[in-house]
């Protein structure tokens, strides 16, 4: 029998699937969603005067290195008064996965795309979502798109929404475009061989950042996630990678958060229902102003998203090194996001991290199932169709989702862990400063910086809360189950 150093892939693999299986998710597709998928011999073809030819536009797709479910495509041009349009297109799912088939089904069941440190399994057959379905470059695509109007202070002053026909003239990669943007590195080969592409990125680079800078006035919150990506030589894990923000990312997350707030705009226009994502106010605000309070920061008795903004950019300029970790433990603190049903003329909660009030998830319907939904409520409002969706359905469907992205966030952080464990299986003994990412009555974790994993203190957690700094010893890790056990060695401040 192999071991889990010299075949690490496979024991992971394996693990994944147990996990997806233990948590309620479908780690394989049925035998009739497979039937229906071989069935669809070619992408969705439709014209007529709903779906404008939008092809002659320069689109082009950023997205990770290895990504093939491409969900969204870009594009800028001038208006009128020094504004700037903004054009996002999101594939065209519903035209081939329909309402009520297997694919359907299976979708609705896992409602995402999992992505473990050592499989992929997604939401979609990859004959669809990395194909049939997906914005791939030179590749004719439907398409919904939002068309925003920007003005030069980042708002938005108009938006549309219609279908429209485009093609992908360039697959390009956050990590190549965001060191081209900051002059670190020449042009990526596919945005070079496109005539214009270049300046076309720096209009949209330049009202990506007019747009970040008026949200994070208004309080959006400039945290840094460092979750980290498993690399292996071939069947062996040989690293865990921190995933970092950068100038790219940051470019289409404002163009789809804005796009996502134009989507719930016009489905509230049509008077048409939406599923809202949204992050409630914090439970743990006070957790929250003691962390600020031990810099020397005062946060107000009640949660304030601008407050909490103007402390964490302060705090990323006086420490950009331990930033991640303070971002981490605020993140702990938020929270996590849910889906809810919100009726035409109601007033649901907001988005506190986004600091938005209209938000949903409608631009990544290749990976979420949410968006799924919320584009065949998009294309119904724009035909003039009625919901198809009734407000029962669409109630059970927001806890569902919220339900089932939970499980599949578990699954993803149990092959992470898993993962760690067995990267550190041959550290026993050493020591690591820690930050504390978790404090209740189940237990104490803290999370290590290189690799950037996390595990439990299981001796000398005691006093020791969400954002203290620790020294701990590893004592033992467990592959199959993902521990990784700690030992508190010295103080925590």
């Amino acid at each position: 029998m192999t071991s889990p150093t010299s075949d690490g892939k496979r024991w992971l693999q394996r693990i994944a699937r147990r996990t997806m299986t233990q948590r309620g998710l479908l780690p394989d597709f049925s035998p009739a969603a497979l039937v229906e998928a071989e069935a669809i011999k070619g992408p969705a073809v439709e014209q007529g005067p709903a779906v404008r030819d939008l092809r002659q536009l320069p689109w082009a797709s950023i997205d990770n290195d290895d990504s093939r479910d491409l969900d969204q495509l870009t594009v800028a041009a001038p208006a009128d008064g020094g504004a700037d349009r903004i054009l996002v297109a999101v594939a065209d799912v519903d035209a081939l996965v329909k309402l009520g088939s297997a694919l359907d089904a299976h979708a609705q069941a896992n409602t995402t795309s999992v992505y473990t440190a050592a499989q992929i399994f997604p939401m979609l057959p990859e004959k669809l979502s990395t194909d049939l379905t997906s914005l791939g470059e030179g590749q004719e695509r439907l398409a919904v798109v939002v068309d925003l109007t920007v003005g030069p202070d980042g708002a938005v002053r108009r938006s549309e929404v219609y279908r429209a026909l485009v093609r992908n003239a360039a697959k390009l990669a956050y990590d190549a475009v965001a060191a081209w943007l900051d002059g670190a590195a020449p042009a990526p080969p596919r945005l070079a061989a496109v005539p214009g592409l270049d300046a076309q990125l720096r209009a949209q680079d330049r009202v990506a950042q007019a747009m970040k800078a008026l949200r994070h006035q208004h309080g959006a919150l400039s945290l840094e996630s460092t979750e980290a990506r498993a690399v292996f030589e071939g069947d062996v894990l040989s690293d865990l990678r921190p995933d970092l923000k950068n100038r790219a990312k940051a470019l289409i997350e404002n163009f789809m958060i804005a796009a996502n707030g134009a989507t719930v705009q016009c489905l509230e226009q049509h008077r048409f229902p939406s599923l809202r994502r949204v992050l409630r106010l914090p439970e743990r605000w006070d957790r929250i102003a003691a962390l600020a309070a031990g810099f020397g920061e005062r946060l107000p008795s009640a949660p304030s998203a601008t407050a909490l903004e103007a402390f964490l950019t302060a705090r990323r300029q006086a420490d950009p090194e331990g930033f991640p970790d303070l971002s981490l433990a605020v993140i702990k603190l938020l929270g996590r996001g849910e889906y809810v049903l919100e009726l035409p003329g109601e007033a649901v909660q907001g988005h506190f991290g986004l600091a938005v009030k209209d938000y949903t998830h409608s631009t990544a319907p290749n990976r979420r199932f949410p968006d799924v939904v919320t584009q065949r409520l998009l294309k119904a409002a724009l035909a003039g169709s009625p919901s198809p969706y009734g407000v029962e359905a669409l109630a059970a469907l927001a806890a569902h989702c919220t339900a089932q992205e939970d499980a599949a966030t578990k699954v993803e952080r149990q092959v992470r862990k898993s993962a760690a464990a067995l990267l550190l299986a041959r550290r026993i003994g050493e020591r690591f400063d820690a930050v504390v990412t978790g404090a209740a009555a189940k237990g104490t974790w803290v999370r290590i910086a290189s690799p950037p994993v996390e595990g439990r203190v299981v001796r000398g957690a005691e006093g020791l809360d969400v954002g203290d700094r620790v020294r701990v010893e590893l004592l033992e890790t467990d592959v199959e189950r993902g521990f990784i056990d700690f030992a508190r060695a010295g103080g925590a401040r």
